[in-house]
């Protein structure tokens, strides 16, 4: 399937490297004016009124009452960080420093355009919630934004790029035909939600997407794609650059800004690298917090109330049991390094 990318220009391991720590070192330069900047527009969180079935949140509110007023929005720190890297790159090669720039149509312009379109739909989200005329964008139009990002990529996928397969670990490829329209979209959807509702504590949604970016650097530089490895990279150094200064006690939050355009542009890459099989787990966190959402509200549901988990997301359940959040947050990491692992192993045997 990655034969419809071009794998050309290539990119050293090194250059990779020194991109990565670009991106690092712009996001910790900009930090404090970025930091500033929101303090002194009073751009900051205004916590859930209501659980997503419209309850009171009595959990989170024990736990997260301290963090009224954080600055949030800190997505674009992480855009700008990776955005003025990128850019960088091309300067670089214009003035003959480096022989090719990371703006590369063929492996670059998609997850950059996923980045723009779902940190702008991010970005009115985050909005709407800062000003406190609502929780945030209804459910609807928020959706309907996100089923025409992914339909117009599922479409260029499918009728420009010819992508007509999915790469099953240990059996090779499977011919979906127009199925993979539908596949496509559930995949950006789906991720861009995950990463999104798993952006409830200190750090946690941060370094489970530098672990799962790293990942699919590895298997798209051992894939030939350099270009995209490189893309990779930098959305690593600008993660952990935010990273920095979002673990626990946060500074501020990256928002729907960050966790919708980065969560989407994870399964896009996850998409062009023919490794959609191994998203969930390179992703594995991910995926337990929206099943356990998911599971929530079904049990609520057809059960007349009752919940499986004292608190949806499951990092909140946990929280529930006082591991303190701090102890929830290494934990995952550790699970989702672990797992990211195994997904690396699985893409480059299966």
């Amino acid at each position: 399937m990655i034969d419809f990318i071009p794998v050309r220009p290539d990119i050293s391991l090194v250059a990779i490297l020194g991109y990565t720590l670009l991106a690092f070192a712009i996001g910790l330069v900009l930090t404090p004016w970025f930091l500033a900047f929101l303090k002194k527009n009073n751009l900051g969180k205004q916590l859930r009124v209501e659980t997503i079935d419209g309850r009171d949140p009595a959990i989170f509110r024990k736990y997260h009452n301290d963090k009224w007023g954080t600055p949030t929005m800190g997505g674009l720190l992480i855009w700008g960080s990776i955005f003025l890297t990128i850019f960088g790159s091309r300067l670089f090669s214009f003035f003959g420093w480096v022989e090719n720039s990371l703006l590369q149509r063929g492996q670059v312009y998609l997850p950059i355009f996923t980045l723009l379109a779902l940190g702008t739909l991010g970005v009115v989200d985050d909005f709407i919630n800062i000003r406190g005329v609502k929780k945030g964008l209804d459910w609807f139009p928020k959706l309907l934004f996100l089923l025409l990002i992914a339909t117009a990529g599922a479409l260029w996928f499918s009728l420009k790029l010819g992508y007509n397969e999915v790469h099953v670990p240990f059996y090779g490829p499977l011919w979906v035909g127009y199925w993979y329209i539908p596949i496509f979209i559930f995949i950006l959807i789906g991720t861009a939600n995950a990463v999104n509702v798993t952006d409830g504590l200190d750090g946690l949604a941060s370094g489970l997407l530098a672990i799962a970016f790293g990942s699919f650097g590895v298997l798209a530089y051992l894939s030939g794609l350099s270009v995209l490895a490189a893309f990779c990279g930098v959305c690593v150094g600008a993660i952990a650059a935010f990273l920095w200064h979002n673990i626990p006690p946060a500074l501020f939050f990256m928002g729907d800004t960050g966790s919708l355009a980065l969560g989407g542009t994870l399964g896009v890459i996850a998409l062009m690298i023919d490794q959609v099989l191994v998203l969930p787990l390179i992703g594995f966190i991910f995926v337990v917090e929206m099943l356990s959402v998911i599971i929530q509200l079904t049990s609520k549901k057809l059960r007349g109330g009752k919940k499986v988990f004292r608190a949806a997301p499951i990092h909140h359940h946990f929280e529930a049991l006082d591991w303190g959040e701090s102890k929830v947050t290494m934990r995952l990491w550790i699970i989702g390094f672990f797992a990211a692992f195994l997904g690396i192993l699985v893409g480059i045997v299966g």
